[in-house]
């Protein structure tokens, strides 16, 4: 049948297409087919694509001249005659053979009851008693205001609007008695007129209407389609046929009984007695009248009027509208109620609050295509609003369309106006802020995710309430997995751990948690020197609960960090030298000083058994002892009472310096506590001097081993401040490239592997240990501050094979490393000194205090 319709609407399209005419609108499948007069089509309008219904009246054919009287008198009363429950005109299309009329989209009412009869009764009832009043509203305008007759009320000149609101149309036989030659007075020849004609039009014709008021013959019209819509399946009732006895209730059908008085009226043979179409909808709008009651009608009622009512009249009439609102038909509420709210809504004021809920509701049957521009954008523009109680509804609210938001239009027209709410004076608005962008994060651009959102985060974590930095920092670690990569590293950490400082319980288990939930976002070195060491502290909370999630979250990362740990190398150590120092230290300690003492037993052995037996074999005089110490490792200073230091001055941790052979005594005379020592700039002049020879033959030569070839024992960046048990003292200054002349390499000088810091012993009198300081002194071995110490004169390089060039180079090194040692030994010893005298006169001036 579909295809049918479509091949004849085809049809006639190509047949207008000939003739020439430019239509307004593409005609579309045909509906129906009115009295054989009329056919009906769908439409769509050119202009915007809006759909529409278009009734055609062809009269082309020789037997159909008469109904080009009916159809210019249609479109002539349609065009004119405007009413909310008249069918809406929008254009035409008139030649010598045909009338297209274009209306708004509707459906005949005949067929749209046959798809009612499977509903409930109440609703059907409902339903029907709501179109019987739009119908009576028409036909009271029609009658009185227009004193004219429609002549045509009947099934077939009743449409359903998508809404599925009745509308009046049917206009052939619409005529007014005081026009020239009204055309209802010769309509007898109206296909099937007598179907609806009043006893007294088919005892005497049409033309006997002149005697009586316009309202006539519609109000007779009017109680046989309310038989019709009660009992479709019925024929016409027995009252419409000569003698016209009056209904009894028995032959009602299924007419309700609290209209069956006005029925009997209505269908009063007697043209005086009979009821008009206003009086019926009087009494139907009396106080529990049939009208009155339904609640459709005072739905509609009440969205015609709701601009004029007050607010407490508003908000009543929004409560009646959301409790009945489950009991509307769906088309009622997405097509009637709905478009009064978003007009109603985009005034905004105290009401919108509660509009804005109903809107989202009834919006839920609006097609995925209609949504965004008849729901989304009234709500959009509300974000702009002042007014508090609209921000909450659409806060509030938001899950309900935050997914059919559309990107763009979160970034640029959504967000700037909710982040106002970051900094509203009342903490409900910026609390259902902060819990709000967790559903549109995925909407907002990088830029605002990782920069102007995060500002806001950081304010809202300085919250005065309680709830408002909980949530915040909730929604931080939602949003980390988000985040760029450089933010996660900058803003995580410091903002979880604000968190566990937080005075609240439950923001230091949010911040507890927050870590727990992106644990993917650090990686391992953030884990162990970030993470854990700002949770360790809850361990031991004040609260219960912080504390047993605090041992969760480490016990989570610990676990992460022990299987990253079991899958790294033994040992970053070069191949040549790993099997050589794994076997000194296969045992945990369980102690700070056995840590000490293992750590510093693996620096010194692993050095020793870098060392070439040659350099193994060489002293390092003190005083006048030439003693070997071949069984000492030159990477540390020799014991502290062999260069005359007493032994309670004593290292508690151990130092090491880069070198990889020894001082010879010819070069070294000894290190003594208190001597004299070379000056800084001498050194420096005397490093230079041979920096500058050595580069000078390096250059001509490349050299033969690199850097790699050596153990850096100063690359041990364990912590020995951990082990020491007294006051620290400075570190000597380091000396820069810019006064040695040129630049030291980090991994060959760096102050932090040099000796610094040293612990002062207990020391029993002033006198004992002036005693012990003067005795470490050897006038004979002291250095002059004017002189430099004697340099062995250097080979020509051009008069060497490569590898002596090589050895030549390697010892020249080491002098370099075995003087800059000496050096900063000395130097740190005289401060030591100075502190120890320092300490003794403290002590003196509280003894003689006390």
């Amino acid at each position: 049948m579909d295809y049918l319709r479509t091949l004849g609407s085809a049809a006639v399209s190509t047949l207008v297409q000939k003739s020439g005419l430019n239509l307004p609108f593409s005609l579309g499948p045909k509906i129906s087919s009115l009295d054989g007069v009329c056919n009906l089509y769908d439409g769509t309008k050119r202009d915007d694509g809006s759909s529409v219904s278009i009734f055609e009246y062809d009269y082309s054919d020789q037997t159909k001249k008469a109904s080009k009287e009916f159809a210019t008198n249609a479109l002539r009363k349609l065009r004119s005659t405007r009413h909310p429950d008249v069918l809406r005109f929008i254009d035409a299309v008139e030649t010598d053979t045909i009338i297209y009329i274009m209306t708004e989209r509707v459906r005949p009412l005949q067929s749209v009851l046959q798809s009612w009869c499977g509903r409930d009764a109440k609703e059907r009832e409902d339903w029907i008693f709501w179109g019987l009043h739009r119908i009576s509203v028409a036909l009271t305008f029609v009658n009185d205001p227009c004193a004219s007759t429609h002549g045509k009320l009947c099934i077939n000149s009743i449409f359903i609007s998508p809404s599925g609101e009745w509308k009046l149309g049917g206009f052939e036989l619409f005529s007014n008695p005081k026009e020239e030659a009204p055309i209802l007075y010769v309509c007898a020849i109206y296909p099937n007129s007598s179907v609806w004609a009043a006893p007294e039009v088919k005892k005497g014709g049409w033309s006997v209407l002149k005697e009586y008021e316009p309202a006539v013959a519609d109000a007779y019209a009017l109680g046989l389609l309310l038989y019709a819509v009660f009992n479709p399946a019925l024929g016409l009732p027995a009252t419409a046929h000569p003698p016209h006895p009056s209904p009894t209730v028995s032959s009602s059908g299924s007419i309700p009984p609290v209209v069956f008085a006005s029925f009997q009226k209505l269908l009063n043979p007697n043209p005086k007695g009979r009821q008009s179409p206003k009086s019926f909808l009087e009494i139907g709008m009396m106080d529990n009248g049939f009208f009155a009651k339904n609640k459709l009608v005072k739905v509609c009622l009440g969205l015609e009027n709701f601009t004029l009512r007050s607010e407490t009249e508003k908000n009543a009439f929004l409560r009646a509208l959301q409790e009945s609102s489950a009991s509307f038909p769906p088309e009622f509420t997405s097509n009637r109620v709905l478009p009064s709210l978003i007009t109603a809504l985009e005034y905004g004021g105290a009401t919108a609050a509660m509009i804005l809920p109903l809107v989202l509701q009834f919006g839920v049957n609006v097609s995925p295509e209609e949504y965004p521009s008849l729901i989304l954008a009234p709500l959009i523009k509300l974000y702009a609003s002042p007014d508090r109680g609209t921000r909450m509804a659409l806060l509030d609210h938001l899950p309900e369309y935050a997914e059919k938001l559309d990107k763009k239009i979160v970034s640029e027209k959504i967000f700037p106006h909710l982040s106002t709410g970051f900094s509203d004076t009342v903490a409900v608005i910026r609390e259902a802020t902060t819990k709000s962008i967790i559903l549109l994060a995925p909407k907002l651009t990088d830029r605002i995710l990782n920069n102007d959102l995060l500002r806001f985060l950081a304010k809202m974590q300085a919250d005065s309430e309680p709830s408002i930095r909980t949530n915040t920092c909730i929604l931080i670690g939602r949003l980390g997995p988000t985040l760029g990569y450089n933010t996660k590293k900058k803003v995580l950490v410091p903002a979880f751990s604000r968190a566990l400082r937080d005075t609240f319980v439950h923001a230091r288990v949010a911040g507890l948690m927050a870590f727990m939930a992106t644990i993917d976002c650090f990686d391992v070195d953030d884990m162990a020197n970030k993470v854990i060491p700002n949770i360790a502290f809850t361990m031991i909370d004040k609260e219960k609960l912080v504390r047993d999630q605090a041992f969760k979250a480490i016990d989570l990362f610990v676990k992460r960090l022990e299987n990253h740990a079991a899958a790294m190398p033994d040992t970053s150590l070069p191949d040549s030298g790993s099997s050589a120092v794994l076997h000194e230290q296969t045992t945990l300690v369980t102690t700070a000083a056995g840590a000490a003492s293992s750590l510093a037993g693996w620096a010194i052995s692993s050095l020793g058994k870098k060392l070439i037996t040659s350099d193994l074999q060489t002293t390092i005089g003190v005083g006048t002892s030439t003693a070997p110490l071949a069984e000492r490792s030159i990477s540390v200073p020799p014991p502290l009472e062999t260069i005359g230091i007493n032994s309670s001055i004593a290292l508690t941790s151990p130092q090491t310096v880069s070198a990889s052979s020894s001082l010879t005594s010819s070069r070294v005379k000894g290190m003594k506590l208190g001597s004299n020592n070379i000056p800084l700039s001498a050194t420096a002049a005397i490093l230079a001097g041979q920096w500058t020879d050595d580069n000078t033959e390096s250059v001509r030569t490349e050299n033969p081993w690199g850097n790699d070839d050596l153990i850096d024992v100063n690359a041990d960046e364990d912590d020995w401040s951990a082990f020491e048990t007294a006051p620290a003292v400075m570190a000597p200054k380091a000396i820069t490239p810019s006064k040695l002349g040129f630049y030291l390499s980090g991994n060959e000088i760096s102050t932090q592997h040099l000796p610094g810091r040293k612990t002062l012993g207990s020391v029993s009198s002033p006198a004992s240990t002036m005693k012990e300081t003067s005795c470490g002194q050897n006038k004979n071995n002291e250095i002059p501050k004017h002189m430099p110490s004697p340099t062995l004169p250097a080979p020509s390089f051009a008069e060497m094979t490569k590898e002596e060039k090589a050895s030549e180079m390697a010892r020249r090194k080491e002098e370099r490393k075995q003087v800059i040692f000496q050096h900063f030994v000395s130097i740190h010893f005289t401060e030591l000194n100075n502190q120890r005298i320092a300490l003794l006169k403290e002590q003196k001036k509280g003894a003689i205090r006390g």
